[in-house]
């Protein structure tokens, strides 16, 4: 099992700039995708980002050049460097980690309880 925490929601102006943590605990060697997803009133959840193992990214196309991810899989946590704000970007913003025993071949997927980003002047 898997336990996802996450951290560094809150206000910000348009513009501005919010960096996201989110900490694995648990059976974390397991772990393989770690990302974002977000979800606002009225609105589908959406991707924002995703990180491999390796490194490799993918962007929701709304927040790509402003989002970028990260991860330190010595910690297993996964950050979300926002920048350029807008309050379109307003939404609950959800840690997700899956589990895979191969390649596409999940096995497991874990969510944070979400954390509120308001962008707003």
């Amino acid at each position: 099992q898997v336990q996802l925490v996450e951290s560094g929601g809150g206000l910000v102006q348009p513009g501005g700039s919010l960096r996201l943590s989110c900490a694995a605990s648990g059976s974390i060697s397991s772990i393989y995708d770690m990302g974002w997803y977000r979800q606002a009133p009225g609105k589908q959840r959406e991707l924002v980002a995703l990180i491999t193992p390796g490194g490799s990214t993918n962007y929701g196309d709304s927040v790509k050049g402003r989002f970028t991810i990260s991860r330190d899989n010595a910690k297993m946590t996964v950050y979300l460097q926002m920048r350029s704000l807008k309050p379109e970007d307003t939404a609950v913003y959800y840690c997700y980690a899956d589990q895979a025993v191969g390649p596409a071949l999940r096995v497991a997927e874990y969510w944070g309880q979400g954390t509120q980003v308001t962008v707003s002047s």
